[in-house]
């Protein structure tokens, strides 16, 4: 039996996942693990706006991590300048960068492959230089420091634990509206653009249209990301947005698995999380013990960590019945077919 496209088994795992995680912080995490854990809801907002981008319509992008910066400067300037509570600032970032993320598409239309990562790649360099310009509203190099965020509700929740329920609020509604969005016919445009624009655009669908709109889906998620991302480290500065932020995003929507959207939420975990480790296990080489992690992972897990897991399930599902696929498998979102992002970024 299945209901909104899961069966019953895997809405009573995301039952049990969601109520881990509202306990966490009460129960299980300190302080520190408590704030990480909100940085992890925050980038897989970001991560799945991307994946939205390159997963599913197939165009690579090196760049959101700018569109974070826009969300993020968005916040600050509301909320520290402006005295806009910051509750009321979350959204209007998310729909300015995805806004910056639709304009930034009609010229991207034009460029393909690797032409189209060079141009976001350059979106990512100069994402810092261009902040630290408008001094007189980003306070340039300074950056902008904003008022430590507390619970408004007098629930006596600390304020690591308020942001980690805000950030994780706001991740599931995310999560909602993308799953809503690509399991539709959206979604299958989407996909079919991604495998052969040839045949999408001969079955009548306007490349330009979904090719447009999964930019401003991506930087609307990214500018969400980049909102709450601001509210939790209460600081921004130009040095936050440059190049390996968003190369930390490929990295992450690549670990957890192109076009799922369980993805994000493992790949964000393992971009917080991966740098932790390895200074702590690797003290004298850190950045080299992430880099060998990485390849790792990559060579064993080549669909990433949650399409490694979809393959072990029909594995399983194979050696103990009659070799139906596990409706498990199916739950964790749609495969990437080999090479999908590649094959889909095709000029239009």
């Amino acid at each position: 039996m299945r209901f909104a496209g899961l069966s019953a088994r895997a809405w009573g795992t995301a039952v049990v996942l969601l109520v881990i995680a509202l306990l966490a912080p009460l129960f299980l995490l300190d302080r520190f693990n408590t704030i990480q854990f909100a940085y992890v809801w925050a980038l897989a907002i970001a991560l799945i706006g991307l994946n939205v981008l390159t997963g599913y319509s197939g165009q690579i992008s090196l760049g959101n991590g700018a569109f974070m910066a826009i969300g993020a400067y968005t916040t600050a300037i509301l909320y520290f300048k402006l005295k806009v509570p910051y509750g009321l600032t979350i959204l209007p970032a998310g729909l300015i960068a995805g806004l910056a993320g639709y304009l930034f598409g009609f010229p991207a239309l034009k460029l393909s492959g690797l032409y189209l990562a060079l141009a976001t790649f350059a979106l990512a360099l100069s994402a810092s230089p261009v902040i630290k310009n408008f001094d007189a509203l980003t306070n340039g190099h300074e950056g902008i420091v904003l008022p430590t965020i507390t619970d408004p509700f007098g629930f006596g929740l600390t304020n690591e634990q308020w942001l980690y329920y805000l950030a994780l609020v706001i991740a599931v509604l995310m999560f909602v509206f993308a799953r809503a969005m690509l399991g539709g016919a959206t979604g299958r445009a989407l996909r079919a653009v991604r495998d052969s624009e040839t045949a999408a655009a001969a079955s009548g669908i306007s490349l330009s249209q979904f090719k447009t709109m999964a930019f401003g889906v991506s930087a609307f998620y990214a500018g969400i990301a980049g909102s709450l991302y601001a509210t939790i480290t209460a600081y921004v500065s130009p040095d936050s947005f440059d190049l390996p932020l968003s190369l930390s995003l490929l990295v992450g929507m690549v670990l957890g698995g192109l076009a799922t959207l369980a993805g994000p939420v493992v790949g964000a975990a393992f971009v917080v999380w991966l740098p932790i480790f390895a200074q702590q296990a690797f003290h004298n080489k850190p950045d080299i013990s992430y880099g060998v992690i990485l390849v790792l992972l990559m060579f064993l897990l080549p669909q990433g960590i949650v399409g490694g897991v979809r393959q072990l399930l029909a594995w399983y599902r194979r050696r103990s019945s009659d070799g139906e696929p596990t409706a498990e498998a199916a739950d964790l979102g749609p495969a990437a077919p080999p090479h999908a992002a590649e094959r889909g970024t095709g000029g239009s």
